[in-house]
This record gives C-alpha cells, structure tokens and sequence, in this order.
C-alpha cells in the first residue's frame, strides 16, 4: 500500500447519499472506490475483491456494523475498517475499537476528517511494508541492544525495527507498557537514533508528578505576573524543545483543561504562556507514554478521544520483562557490569542457583526492579559472583510455581504471575466462566490489563465463542 492509486475502498451504509457522497470525495483524492447498502453485499462483494479498507456504518439494518466488523476481522483479516457513529456514541466507538476497528468517525461527516483517517491508515500500512523490507534484511543479526535497551527476545528485535524506521520522521509516538518496562529509555532511543540527534534538544516532562496550575506552566511557560509566585518569565519545555523531541511521561496524569491545550499544539502547533496573549509555534515531535489503559480512561470521560487518536499515530506496547524471560540473563550481565564499574567492585557473574532464581521470580517491578536487585547485590556480593546469600528476602520468599502446582481449588482466579507454568488458555476460560464473561473482572483476578486480555481472547482463538463460556 505505498500509492494511492492502489488503495481500494469499499464503503457500507444503508443512506445512499451518505455512501454516494462519501465516494465521490474519495475519488477525488485518488482512491478507488465502490459502495454498498448492507453488510451481507460488502461480505459478498470482499470474497469477490480485495479492499484495503472498509467504511461502514455502525446502525445498519439486518446486520449492524459490529457484526459486519466481527465478520471482516475473521475471514479477511488485512482488511482495515473504520466505523461511522453518531456523534457522541462514544460507548460504540470504544466498543468497535476492541472489536478490531482501526478508527472511527462521526456522523455527520467531515471530508477533512475521513481524509485525514484514510491517510494515517495508508501511512501505517507503508511503514508496516518497510518494515517487513529491514526485518528481512536484519534477519540474519540479532540485536541484544539499541541506545541504552537491552534485550534480544523477539518482541524487542520488533520494536528495534520500529525505531529504526520511525527515528527518520518526526511522527508522533505513543508508548505504553507497564511501569519499570523501560518508556523513558525507548523514549531517548527513538530521539538519539536520528541522524541529527546530537544537534536537536531532548526534554522530558514527568506529567503525573505536577499539579496542573504547575504543569501547564512547566509545558507552555509564563510571563511575570502571571499568578502567584511568577516573579519573571520563564520558557516552557515546548519552546525548550524546539527543533527537537519533547517526551511526555504519564501522559494519563493531564487534567481535561490541559488535554485541550495539548491537542491544540498537535493539531495546529500552537500555544501561550501562562498569562500571555502571544501565540507562538511549536516545532516539536512529541512521544508519550503511559502504563494506564487510555481507552478505559475514554470511557470513563478521563481521557479525551481525540487526544488519543492525535496521539497515537505510531503506538509502541513495551511486554513486561515476565513476558520476555530470555532477557532476563542478559539483561543481569548488563547490570552487573554497569554497577560493579560505579562501585569499583570486581564481580565477573552470578551463580547458577542465584541466575535460577531471577529467571523463575515474575518481576512485577519489570526492568526496574531487576536492577535495584542487581545493584543491591553487586553491594553486597564478597567474591567474584553474586550468590544467593545477595538476593533479596522479598525475592527468595516468592519462588515461581513448578510445572505441575496447581492450587487444590484449582486455576479458576489464579492470577497469571503466580501460574504462567499452567496453561494460559485454560487459565483465561476458567476466569471468565468465574466472572460470568466479565472482562474487567477477569483481567482484574488475572493480573493483567484489559488490552492484555483481549490480545490472548484474540491468540487462543476465545473471541467467537466467548458467548459460550
């Protein structure tokens, strides 16, 4: 999908000026379009031709959109669906995102908007290519690093390549993963790995650590005056960054108000100082990261969608280090050399008990809390390796499960750190049956987020046959 000449467009509504209208302005910006009036003619008219993308109405008659969705994600995967909803359904478009919807819209239609959908989707389809182009080329080396990452497990070697390809635009980015994952690292390894980065300012917000009158100031800056305490102007982090990356920890933690002035830099690049009529621009790229689950946050009127949809242009989910287990090893060796180096200490290794231990413990703490433990041994550690005797209480008193432990009241509510030896399949279903099919109570027993347990529903195939749980 690299032009638009090639990009097939089928649209799905039961209002024929709607879907005739809708066409035409399509048309107009090079795609090729057809159109239809209900879901069983866009299933009938996919099995005869290949569509790249699929618009469709979320209100139809005998078939409504989410079904018409369900179906399409099944039997034709690589097609891209984007729904239209009344304004204001907000309950609906959450609900087609999890059902695999790429984007959605609101009726009645903007051409700018719709436009603007299509290209994202066009753009992510064309980085997805190139990056299938640098995996095969790099297929044959296995990176164990990249800037200050360390790990070689397949799930890193494919956020490797993104970087890759992403640290050449200036592309928004929006990371998650769970707290200790390593964002703030990611973050500097996108910036660091562009060809200019040693000319271009890197600045990082720590958004959830400052009351909002704080924080708007610490972004957009304030002229004296401006409240209590504003003794003189002060630059903000934006104009700091100019030219480079601004990166913006805990994104989750802006209030609403702020929220509106952040997607105003996003969409126009625009802002004020605190107290100041002066508008000035923004030339900055912007990676975010959170470890909350922004859709729920949508939901729950927390988190403007919008927002999210501005932010989450490229979005880079970091696995939690108890999902990469083969890092772990490489990973100690790094730490130990790292702080037996500060400490001036002479440690070569870790013993095979001790390793034995770190690689069956969960690391709820992540990346993080692996180094603290690493560091603290490193301390502590009299001879050439690290022992056991150097391991934390905390860690040697929660050992992992063996093979074959399953509690006497069996798996149903066992959470997922204590039982990843048992099958994770049987595990999700008896949690769900538990929960009544509940999905954020099951998440919740389970230990894991909600994007988390529609990823493995999807894996173990659970989506279609959830109703008979």
């Amino acid at each position: 999908m690299v032009s638009m000449n090639h990009i097939r467009i089928l649209i799905v509504d039961d209002d024929s000026l709607v879907r005739r209208s809708l066409c035409e302005v399509l048309s107009l910006e090079g795609y090729y379009c057809a159109h239809v009036s209900k879901g069983s003619e866009a299933l009938s008219k996919l099995k005869e031709t290949s569509f790249d993308i699929v618009i469709s109405d979320m209100k139809m008659p005998e078939m409504d959109g989410i079904e018409l969705l369900k179906k399409i994600k099944a039997d034709f995967a690589s097609t891209a669906v984007i729904m239209m909803t009344g304004f204001g359904s907000i309950e609906s478009a959450v609900q087609a995102i999890r059902e695999g919807a790429v984007d959605y819209v609101t009726k009645p239609l903007i051409d700018e908007e719709i436009k603007q959908v299509i290209g994202r989707i066009v753009q992510e389809h064309k980085l997805a290519d190139e990056n299938k182009y640098l995996h095969k080329k790099l297929e044959s080396t296995i990176r164990q690093q990249c800037h200050d990452i360390i790990g070689k497990s397949f799930q890193m070697q494919k956020i490797y390549d993104l970087i890759d390809i992403i640290s050449l635009t200036n592309t928004t980015v929006l990371i998650s993963g769970e707290s200790g994952t390593g964002k703030r690292l990611l973050a500097h390894a996108i910036h660091h790995t562009r060809p200019d980065a040693a000319s271009k300012a890197f600045v990082e917000v720590s958004c959830g650590a400052l009351p909002e009158t704080l924080l708007e100031s610490e972004l957009f800056g304030h002229v004296k005056g401006a409240f209590t305490g504003a003794i003189k102007d002060r630059v903000g982090r934006f104009e700091s960054a100019e030219g480079g990356t601004i990166f913006l920890d805990e994104i989750d933690g802006f209030t609403l108000a702020l929220q509106v002035k952040l997607l105003r830099v996003l969409q126009d690049g625009e802002y004020e100082r605190v107290g100041e009529t002066k508008t000035r621009k923004a030339n900055v790229r912007i990676i975010a990261a959170t470890n909350q689950n922004l859709l729920d946050l949508i939901a729950q009127g927390k988190f403007r969608n919008d927002l999210y949809y501005r932010l989450n242009i490229i979005s880079i989910e970091i696995p939690p280090l108890r999902e990469r287990k083969e890092d772990v090893s490489l990973l100690v060796e790094h730490f130990i050399e790292k702080h037996s180096r500060q400490l001036n200490k002479k440690i070569h290794g870790i013993s095979d008990e001790a390793m034995n231990i770190l690689l069956g413990y969960q690391w709820p703490g992540n990346v993080r809390e692996l180094e603290n433990v690493i560091e603290r041994a490193t301390v502590l550690a009299k001879g050439p390796l690290i022992q056991v005797s150097d391991i934390p209480d905390s860690i040697l008193s929660q050992p992992a499960q063996p093979l074959n432990a399953i509690s006497a009241n069996g798996t149903a509510g066992a959470s997922l750190k204590d039982a990843l030896k048992n099958p994770e399949r049987k595990i999700i279903i008896e949690a769900l049956e538990k929960c009544k099919g509940n999905k954020k109570e099951t998440a919740k027993i389970l230990g894991i987020n909600r994007t988390t347990l529609y990823k493995k529903l999807n894996h173990y195939g659970l989506v279609s046959s959830e109703k008979k749980l």
